[in-house]
């Protein structure tokens, strides 16, 4: 399925989206050698109790992205949802912020609302910041004007200046900070609200904590492992099953 078919975007857009996807498969293609994909586990090793600098430093200009048909996937269910105020945690070169932006601007459209920036975006590297500015400036107002980027520490930056009310958080960070980053949002959450998670299968034990945390009795959460590569994680926020 092509992007023109998934996303309503100017073609400019679309052209961009084709090539930042083709730029960050061939990179995960030569990071991955004869693994079916790169993920930090590869790196750290599984359960590994803190970042290791080397990772950081192998890391900070490998130009790779959420996948495409995870992008299209976001896209389609933040338009189905209306979300209109979203958090991705990881943004990394901004590529899935261009498509968190477009749905949440196709909504706030079809609600006349011209408040905020919809999408709060997280990075801690500065030159991947840079980039993935750059990347939003080429696309156009459009998704320019949707993003407020943090920079930093996503655990402090996160931990003010985040009003009530998130539809969706999108974690694609190390899976050491999945927990950290839900906990930190979740009063923030609203009814029903959709978390999702990359990797899930591909990195279990990274995400093992998380795994718990959501599958406790009475949590609060229902969860779903969706079928694509490295498994997607899709989970829904019910405060209403929580313990009280």
């Amino acid at each position: 399925m092509t992007s023109e078919l998934c996303i309503d975007a100017p073609q400019h857009i679309i052209h961009l989206l084709r090539k930042l996807h083709d730029l960050s498969a061939e990179q995960e293609a030569k990071l991955k050698g004869n693994a079916t994909r790169f993920v930090s586990t590869d790196v750290l090793g599984p359960g590994a109790p803190n970042k290791d600098s080397n990772f950081d430093d192998l890391m900070r200009d490998k130009f790779i992205a959420l996948d495409e048909d995870k992008c299209h996937f976001v896209y389609q269910l933040i338009r189905a949802t209306g979300a209109t105020n979203v958090i991705e945690a990881g943004t990394s070169f901004g590529v899935s912020t261009i498509y968190l932006a477009l749905a949440v601007a196709e909504n706030k459209k079809r609600l006349g609302d011209q408040s905020r920036p919809g999408v709060i975006a997280t990075e801690n590297e500065p030159e991947k910041a840079t980039r993935a500015r750059q990347h939003w400036k080429e696309c156009g107002p459009v998704v320019e004007k949707e993003i407020d980027l943090r920079e930093g520490n996503l655990l402090e930056t996160l931990s003010k200046d985040v009003e009530d009310g998130v539809d969706l958080l999108l974690l694609d960070i190390w899976t050491p900070l999945a927990l950290p980053t839900l906990k930190l949002i979740q009063p923030k959450l609203t009814p029903q609200a959709v978390v999702l998670s990359d990797n899930v299968t591909m990195a279990a034990s990274g995400y093992q904590e998380f795994f718990e945390y959501i599958k406790a009795p009475n949590s609060g959460f229902r969860t779903l492992t969706l079928p694509y590569l490295g498994g997607f994680e899709m989970t829904i926020y019910d405060p209403k099953e929580q313990q009280s």
